[in-house]
């Protein structure tokens, strides 16, 4: 078994955080150890999110004998953050995940109905593109052009239409939003649910 255990601080360039870092992983690996479970120190990433992107801050963390050193993207929960949160990195793996899945539905494409299409892309592509997808609020149109494409092609498929085909009318028919749409729906959606009591607790 596996388990995923964070740590985040406000304030990495304070001096003592890099300490009080390693003497709580310290503690989690005595912990862990006490269960019968070991902290996997070479999976162990450490994340700088500065809040002035140009700041050099040489943030690290010592624990035993390996000094963990700030990566360019980690992965939490599925989502891939960067350091810069642009979430490109994200975007990219997400969309590369969502063509291998188009191409091998488009195979057996010719044995499927419109309707055992419809849900096969959107439990296995569609699902893809909302998961999380409030966290890219706020990007520019570019930035997810990727995902609206693989829609684009999503619709496509379900009609069984060449790429090129004008989507808006594919949509409309399939009741999707386009991708930006999507975004802010979603960010909406868990406003509302905050606001009137009906969210999970956590």
């Amino acid at each position: 078994t596996s388990s995923h255990i964070q740590t985040w601080s406000r304030k990495p360039d304070d001096p003592s955080v890099s300490a009080r870092i390693s003497s709580c992983l310290s503690d989690i690996s005595v912990w862990m150890k006490k269960h019968h479970l070991q902290l996997n120190l070479g999976k162990s990433e450490l994340l700088d999110i500065p809040a002035y992107p140009s700041i050099n801050q040489n943030f690290t963390v010592q624990l035993s004998s390996l000094t963990l050193m700030p990566t360019k993207t980690a992965r939490n929960l599925g989502v891939i953050l960067d350091e810069g949160l642009t979430f490109t990195d994200h975007i990219s793996a997400t969309a590369r995940s969502c063509r291998f899945i188009l191409y091998n539905i488009k195979k057996i494409r010719p044995f499927l109905t419109k309707q055992a299409t419809q849900i096969l892309v959107q439990a296995l592509v569609i699902s893809k593109l909302d998961y999380c997808n409030s966290l890219l609020s706020g990007l520019p149109a570019s930035s997810i052009k990727p995902l609206q494409m693989i829609q684009n092609a999503a619709a496509c498929l379900v009609f069984n239409q060449p790429k090129t085909t004008h989507v808006t009318p594919l949509f409309i028919s399939l009741h999707w939003l386009p991708v930006a749409a999507r975004i802010k729906f979603k960010a909406l959606m868990l406003t509302y649910k905050t606001l009137s009591g009906t969210a999970p607790s956590y």
